[in-house]
């Protein structure tokens, strides 16, 4: 049996125009990361990344501190929800914060209720997959570990599917899914046994490689 590192992407450029870019932090969280794993001992099977750019990076960035990752396979299953379009689905105009310093938790308390609309089948947002669709490319992700390997394995994804991964595990309902999704740590590891039959959580959201030797401006979210 071997284990499947799910590990969320580094920061992102949250705020910017272009989101899907690792900042620099984001870098140097991965980097560490890699470090980290490469100190525990671990040697990869296999990789795995989605196909956004802030995936690919902190991939590379993982591997840069680790040193030896086999080249990745670039899976789609892994790719992250389009945020904007699952709050655009549910209001036509996004309503502005009551509070101009509340941005940030406004924003999510959006997004919260867009994906609630769109798990339930309420909202179909723009450019983007059926969240039956979104789930059984997660799925396909973790059907293709279990069925091809027997070692461990590094998978980068984002948010959204590293959260659906564990529903799916769990059999957890939608809202302990999107409550999972709100409270992942950039560069954070989630640990999941594999055997035969199916997976089994170990760990969620470990950020081990950030509590020491760094400061808590490390520990990010977005």
């Amino acid at each position: 049996m071997g284990t499947l590192y799910l590990v969320r992407h580094g920061q992102a450029s949250f705020g910017a125009d272009d989101y899907d870019l690792l900042s620099t932090l984001g870098e140097r969280q991965c980097r560490r990361l890699g470090e980290h794993l490469r100190g525990r001992g671990l040697v990869w099977q296999a990789s795995y990344s989605g196909t956004l750019r802030r995936q690919v990076q902190s991939l590379d960035a993982i591997a840069q501190g680790h040193g030896e990752v086999p080249a990745p396979t670039r899976l789609p299953g892994l790719n992250e929800y389009d945020s904007e379009a699952v709050v655009r689905a549910l209001y036509a105009e996004i309503p502005p914060p009551p509070d101009p310093a509340d941005s940030f938790r406004h924003h999510f308390r959006l997004l919260r209720e867009g994906l609630t609309a769109w798990m339930a089948g309420r909202t179909t947002p723009a450019g983007m997959p059926t969240h039956a669709d979104f789930v059984a490319g997660v799925r396909e992700a973790l059907d293709r570990v279990r069925e091809q390997h027997d070692g461990d394995v590094l998978m980068v994804s984002s948010g959204g599917p590293i959260a659906h991964a564990v529903g799916l595990v769990l059999g957890l309902a939608a809202p302990a899914v999107i409550d999972l999704n709100m409270r992942l740590r950039n560069s954070a590891v989630t640990e999941l046994q594999v055997t035969p039959k199916r997976h089994l959580l170990v760990s969620f959201n470990g950020i081990g490689h950030l509590e020491q030797g760094v400061g808590p401006d490390w520990i990010t979210y977005a």
